[in-house]
């Protein structure tokens, strides 16, 4: 062995694909690690020629961004396969969608360009179903948070516990009644590939907020939020709420956002 070569070459990495995919129903409940796992034993069992890392102990070269928090569901997850030859994205997104499980669905798959996928995401769009909520509730409570300059909730994590500025993660936001929302919710123009979240259950105290939030660093999640309601309005949902992440992406100057897959993108048929 020469100075300098791996002790366990691998096959060099020729060409990468990006993917987003779903996580749906009751997977919304799997950890990122559990995700990450079924998409390992599913590249597997598709016979996709992932690249590996050198040395003793191998591991295939996917990589993630953003992960949706464990208990929320996502129309808009990415990550991003090294391959040791060149594969056509139709056909990774058609055999790791037949690997997977129901519920961990491959949405679209591009080939990857610059810049970095990490660099083409820094915002979220949620969709959080209220049920026994009423509309006015909401609205009033979601108008109280964005007239402040700053509301800072605390989240207990592993190092300790950590103040969040919640406010200015949010960009914007917007309250629907479950009755108002088109089959499958509310009009998503910024998700891209045209999915449509699960029904839901309308009634007449059933409240929708949608919300475009930056991906700040610790990220504000839906709890954070629904907390941040609290702390300015009192507003305690009876039952849990249900969140959807609708898409990821890069805020533009209207505050939408842009699909971070880009032109070319192979969308999933409904």
């Amino acid at each position: 062995m020469r100075p300098g070569e791996a002790a366990n070459p691998a096959p060099p990495t020729v060409q990468r694909i990006r993917v987003r995919f779903a996580k749906r129903g009751r997977l919304r409940f799997l950890s990122h690690r559990d995700v990450a796992r079924s998409v390992e034993r599913a590249v597997r069992r598709a016979g996709i020629p992932v690249s590996h890392s050198h040395g003793f102990s191998p591991h295939p070269r996917i990589s993630w961004i953003g992960a949706a928090p464990t208990g929320t569901a996502s129309e808009a997850e990415y990550l991003e396969i090294g391959l040791t030859r060149e594969v056509e994205p139709e056909v990774v997104r058609t055999a790791l969608d037949a690997a997977l499980p129901a519920g961990l669905d491959i949405l679209d798959a591009v080939v990857a360009e610059p810049p970095a996928l990490a660099d083409r995401i820094d915002a979220s769009l949620w969709r959080i179903v209220l049920p026994g909520v009423p509309e006015a509730a909401l609205r009033a409570a979601v108008e109280a948070l964005l007239a402040r300059d700053a509301l800072v909730v605390e989240r207990v994590m592993p190092a300790g516990r950590r103040e969040i500025d919640v406010r200015a993660a949010v960009v914007s936001a917007a309250v629907t009644t479950c009755d108002d929302a088109p089959a499958g919710g509310p009009p998503v123009g910024d998700a891209p590939g045209g999915v449509t979240p699960e029904p839901d259950a309308a009634g007449s105290d059933c409240a929708i907020l949608t919300a475009v939030v930056r991906q700040t660093t610790p990220a504000v999640r839906p709890d954070d939020v629904l907390g941040a309601l609290d702390v300015v309005a009192g507003l305690k949902p009876p039952v849990p709420a249900k969140a959807t992440r609708m898409a990821q992406g890069l805020l533009d100057d209207r505050g939408r956002l842009a699909d971070p897959l880009g032109a070319g993108r192979v969308t999933a048929r409904a």
